[in-house]
């Protein structure tokens, strides 16, 4: 289940970076960051999302995959890994929602904040087992 919710992960992104583009496209924008960097356009909120994604995906992926091959446990591992898609798909679904939730310092900053927590986690759990 833990290699099932990686791949997960990664087609998210994937799809992420096909919304993103497209929309760009879409809007004769080129491709690059949105400017100017605001939380009400909705394009702005598909860029950041698409590159929370990829900001979130190595430094998690590359973790779980060292855990498979030191052996953490495979209920811990799923655990983790579909805690982590979880937090990553409400933050999707609110971020591209908009509004105050959106904004920095409100939800969706609570929601990337706890991935990271989570990624931390499956970092420490997985150097514990290969020590």
């Amino acid at each position: 289940m833990s290699i099932v919710g990686i791949l997960a992960l990664c087609l998210v992104s994937v799809l992420l970076a096909i919304l993103s583009g497209s929309s760009k496209g879409r809007a004769g924008v080129l491709s690059g960051p949105i400017v100017p960097a605001d939380d009400d356009n909705l394009l702005y909120r598909i860029d950041r999302v698409h590159l929370n994604s990829v900001e979130a995906l190595a430094p998690f992926v590359v973790p779980a995959v060292l855990a498979m091959m030191v052996g953490v446990g495979p209920v811990v591992l799923a655990t983790l890994v579909w805690l982590h898609l979880a937090i990553r798909l409400a933050h999707l679904a609110i971020y591209l929602r908009g509004g105050n939730a959106a904004k920095g310092g409100s939800v969706s900053t609570i929601l990337y904040v706890s991935g990271a927590l989570v990624t931390a986690v499956l970092i420490v759990v997985t150097g514990w087992v290969a020590i």
